[in-house]
């Protein structure tokens, strides 16, 4: 059965001095973070759509990791990733995230190194972040009178 996770976002104003809000009903962990031309392309404090999407890929990735490393019969002790969206500000048509990289940092008794390797690739290939980056987003639009 599907189920469906959602955030929502405020806009008001401009690009540059226009300020925004990100908010998540479900968890209630955002109500109304701040966000910003500053806070994604300059130094203000307040998040980011390409940080929150590298906080979805690293938290993914950990979880699918652990999934596939118990499905070999192996428990982490810790599995630490960071997930680094590189965002290229000058591609056509605007800003382009061209890259993720995952950086992987585990604890897992009794694992070699080479079947690790293989898990972690398992793990990546099944993320169900790293499969959404691909898939077709669509666009329902209303304009307000």
């Amino acid at each position: 059965m599907a189920f469906k996770r959602y955030a929502d976002a405020v806009w008001n104003g401009d690009l540059t001095s226009g300020k925004g809000g990100l908010s998540t009903p479900q968890s209630g962990l955002f109500d109304t973070q701040n966000y910003s031309f500053k806070t994604r392309f300059g130094d203000e404090k307040g998040t980011n759509p390409e940080e929150l999407l590298a906080a979805a890929h690293a938290g993914c990735f950990s979880m699918a990791l652990a999934a596939v490393l118990d499905k070999a019969g192996f428990v982490a002790e810790e599995i630490r990733t960071r997930a680094e969206a590189t965002m290229e500000p000058g591609m056509d048509p605007g800003p382009t995230i061209t890259a993720i990289k995952l950086v992987l940092d585990a604890r897992v008794p009794g694992i070699g190194a080479d079947v690790f390797q293989q898990l972690a690739n398992e793990a990546k290939a099944g993320c169900v972040i790293s499969r959404a980056l691909s898939v077709p987003v669509t666009l329902e639009a209303t304009l307000q009178e």
